[in-house]
């Protein structure tokens, strides 16, 4: 019994991903033989092992571990290999230092307390619409999205990727595929190390025995459970999407790839941005709009998106509520039904709290006693005594109320073949700043008849043919962009059809930049919501997309 408790403890079988991810953070030095299934470990080596380990008697920085290769993905290399191959890993208890910080200042993705892995939800997936569906499980397993991206991943970045997998016979295939659709990118960090993502395993009686002082002999420990969090990885092939989603968790590579994909992580992460909906009433509204807009810019928010609106007296009412015992209560509801408010998406860091400070309470009278500075002294309108701004009491309140005044709209978007990649990227970046989200997308051939959907209205006009032969030059990227005034602000930001003309009246339109002709001006979009909605049943084969998700 003696022997084989000493065999056990001396080399740690490691036979899984989850398992090896977990041998990388043994502090000290771990020795690994790496072996296969059909040939077994190293025996020969074990006896000089076990000297060392007596020797040195470093239980907690000298670690012999045995790793089989055929089930960890990280030693696919060594398959299929018959010599034997010892690998030695070395950590410290910060096992990487970001090179940007500042002396004494650690990184805020590589701490040995805060780990990060990267997961990439596949463009099958992403068609399929699956994503909400394993970002829910993600979170509801305790682990936390730090930060999110919806792209089509360049070669290199696929390449990139999934090097350690670049020896397969179907890589190339792959590698289209890969970067033929929309992909979604997250970091994920562990979360609250108390949820409840645990597996329960029992200790091997024979490794353990205790001293029964009644008895006077040995006897097998209780069946005492151990605790252990599952790897990201591991719980979601436990909710069998792990083939949706491939995730990256070693420490250096995740590193590598967090630079690569979310270059300003750093800064991103000390931000904490919200958006709100915020309102200037009537009166407000008609005469000192410019003057608010200024303040508003100055103090740092953005505004994202802003329409005027007339409420209706139901829609007053439930954002006058908390005045419905006052008096004025009658008039303010007829004020607030006279003519149009500003109806503005507020977006910044810590947005909800910095905007009821800067607007101060609901009342003139409680603002001029604590917070005689505030917007709502400032702006007070007489005969009124309430504040003139509104902003949203919470972020779940926040979400409903953008939601209902600015309700999310669908077009169809087209990038045509002459545009090249870089410029590509570049259109990519202005529709994601102009506030659109990029709910669906996929690179295709347009044949003719794939192109009579989205042309369908000048099919049969002569010079149709010219644009088949431009649509046939190579790969378009086709895209559903979901925001609201979804159709007009898309075809704004395209500009006119004619780039020459695009550069006299809209210089900074798409196609001002990136189009030289009629025929290649880059771009195309649908011209009413009613032809939107058509062509993306026809070319996405889904009626209701994916639900569009800030980012």
């Amino acid at each position: 019994m003696a022997s084989k408790k000493r065999e056990i403890q001396l080399q740690t079988v490691v036979n899984s991903q989850s398992l090896w991810d977990e041998m990388l953070q043994n502090k000290g030095v771990t020795v690994i033989d790496v072996y296969q299934a059909w040939c077994g470990p190293c025996k020969a080596m074990q006896p000089l092992f076990r000297k060392l380990k007596n020797e040195l008697n470093e239980d907690e920085l000298l670690h012999f571990v045995v790793a089989e290769a055929d089930n960890i993905v990280t030693l696919q290399s060594f398959r299929d290999k018959c010599e034997p191959v010892f690998l030695f890993s070395v950590y410290h208890e910060i096992a990487f230092v970001d090179s940007d910080a500042e002396d004494g200042e650690e990184s805020p993705y590589e701490s040995a307390e805060q780990l990060y892995s990267i997961a990439i939800i596949k463009p099958d997936a992403v068609i399929a619409r699956k994503s909400l569906e394993i970002k829910k499980k993600i979170l509801e397993a305790g682990f936390v999205i730090e930060i999110e991206d919806k792209r089509v991943l360049t070669e290199q970045q696929v390449r990139d990727f999934y090097s350690r997998i670049a020896d397969q016979p179907d890589f190339e295939d792959f590698v289209l595929f890969m970067t033929n659709g929309l992909s979604h990118i997250l970091v994920i960090s562990q979360g609250n190390e108390e949820q409840p993502v645990w597996e329960e395993t029992e200790p091997n009686p024979e490794t353990e025995t205790k001293v029964d002082e009644d008895h006077h002999h040995e006897v097998a420990p209780p069946t005492l459970r151990k605790e252990k969090r599952y790897s990201l990885q591991e719980y979601l092939e436990r909710q069998h999407i792990s083939q949706l989603c491939d995730i990256e968790e070693s420490i250096a590579n995740v590193n590598k790839f967090i630079d690569m994909f979310f270059p300003d992580f750093k800064s991103m992460k000390n931000l904490k941005l919200e958006k709100i909906l915020a309102l200037l009433r009537p009166d407000l509204f008609q005469e000192k709009k410019e003057n608010v807009l200024g303040i508003i810019h100055d103090e740092g928010f953005k505004i994202l998106m802003q329409r005027p609106i007339v409420l209706s007296e139901e829609e007053a009412q439930t954002l006058c509520k908390e005045y419905e015992n006052e008096d004025y209560f009658e008039n303010l509801i007829k004020k607030m039904t006279s003519g149009p408010s500003l109806a503005l998406v507020l977006l910044r860091d810590n947005c909800l709290q910095h905007w009821k400070e800067l607007i101060g309470p609901s009342s003139v009278e409680k603002a001029k006693i604590s917070l005689p500075e505030s917007l709502c002294v400032q702006f007070a309108v007489e005969g009124l005594p309430i504040n003139q701004l509104y902003g949203s009491d919470s972020l779940e309140t926040a979400e409903k109320e953008i939601q209902y005044f600015f309700p999310p709209q669908q077009t169809l978007a087209l990038i045509k073949p002459h545009v090249t990649q870089e410029q590509r990227e570049e259109i990519l970046k202005y529709i994601k700043e102009s506030g659109f989200e990029i709910t669906q997308m996929k690179e295709m051939l347009l044949n003719e008849e794939a192109a009579d959907k989205i042309y369908s209205k000048i099919k049969t006009k002569d010079f149709y043919k010219d644009v088949l032969e431009v649509l046939s030059e190579g790969l378009s990227l086709v895209m559903i962009l979901t925001k609201w005034n979804a159709v007009s602000d898309w075809r704004q930001l395209m500009g006119p059809v004619d780039p020459d003309e695009a550069k006299l009246l809209s210089p900074d339109s798409i196609r001002a930049q990136f189009g030289t002709s009629v025929l290649k001006n880059a771009v195309h979009g649908s011209s009413n919501i009613h032809e939107a909605m058509e062509t993306i049943n026809q070319m996405f084969e889904v009626l209701v997309p994916e639900n569009p998700e800030g980012n």
